[in-house]
């Protein structure tokens, strides 16, 4: 059998004797930094030791805070930009809607004065549809029956004539351009009062004078203006400018060539002049009428 060995003396105090020699202790400390201060060097040394285990201690959470901080301000920083972007295209678009309303103010108040300078009754109509055959220069109108449009009634834009009402329906119509090969409209030079009659040639850009003598004088950059012949288009309305004279000693004729005034490839709205309508109904049978057989121009 083994026998334990006891020694003869303890080699150091008990447990509970350490936690009541400390506690005494600390309870005197307490006593002299209330009274005292005199642990003051004491503390400061302490605190000076135990600093740098409380920021490595902090630190994480320090870390974390900046972290959290980073993400929530570049958060709020992309959706500031998202905002942005939106409101800009918003902007833009806006701009874009006021830049159409200007041109749109813009070319309204050309058409009203020359409304004014035409000195008769107008009605304004929008451009509704275009007619992309090269042989048939029509556009369709927002303006019909049920606003007094009639066939044969004049149609100008800020700049000369357009052309004359073909068709005519309740809410629409369609207008047979000055350029149309079938559309013919009788003119005078504005400079020397020469009469002539303007035909379509199927270019929006052209417009050809008929049986003009190789003398005749006729000089580019004439204004051609309406002569009131036939009585469908008032008189002293622009028509074109001369573009071009060619004189050959073999043909009896000059072929001339002429500009129309009108934007007949930039037409957003017309003016339809309000005209007597049985004058110009009248005016179109007898031009029908008089006309040889198998051509019937449109004066």
């Amino acid at each position: 059998m083994e026998h334990t060995i006891k020694p003869l003396f303890r080699q150091g105090p008990s447990i509970a004797a350490r936690v009541i020699v400390l506690a005494l202790f600390s309870i005197l400390l307490m006593a002299l930094d209330q009274r005292q201060s005199v642990p003051d060097p004491v503390r400061y040394m302490l605190a000076a030791v135990v600093y740098p285990i409380r920021l490595v201690a902090d630190f994480p959470f320090k870390m974390g805070n900046v972290v959290s901080r980073e993400l929530s301000g570049r958060r709020q920083l992309m959706a500031e930009n998202e905002r942005l972007q939106a409101q800009r295209l918003l902007n833009e678009a806006r701009l874009q809607k006021l830049d159409a309303l200007e041109e749109e103010n813009i070319r309204l108040r050309q058409l009203l004065d020359s409304s004014y300078d035409i000195g008769a009754s107008v009605l304004i109509a929008p451009l509704m549809r275009i007619d992309l055959d090269p042989y048939s220069h029509l556009i369709q109108i927002g303006k019909g029956v049920r606003d007094g449009v009639f066939r044969g009634q004049p149609v100008l834009d800020a700049n000369g004539i357009v052309g004359q009402v073909d068709k005519v329906g309740p809410l629409s119509a369609i207008v047979r351009l000055t350029t149309d090969p079938s559309h013919a409209i009788p003119v005078r030079v504005n400079r020397n009062g020469i009469r002539s009659i303007a035909v379509g040639t199927g270019n929006l850009r052209k417009l050809k004078l008929l049986n003009l003598p190789n003398n005749t004088d006729v000089r580019v950059g004439d204004l051609l203006i309406t002569s009131g012949l036939g009585g469908r288009f008032p008189r002293g309305y622009p028509v074109a400018r001369v573009a071009s004279v060619t004189t050959d000693p073999g043909p009896a004729f000059a072929r001339v060539l002429a500009r129309p005034t009108a934007a007949l490839d930039r037409l957003q709205e017309v003016l339809l002049v309000k005209r007597d309508q049985q004058a110009v109904q009248l005016a179109s049978t007898t031009d029908e009428t008089n006309s040889p057989p198998g051509k019937q121009p449109r004066p």
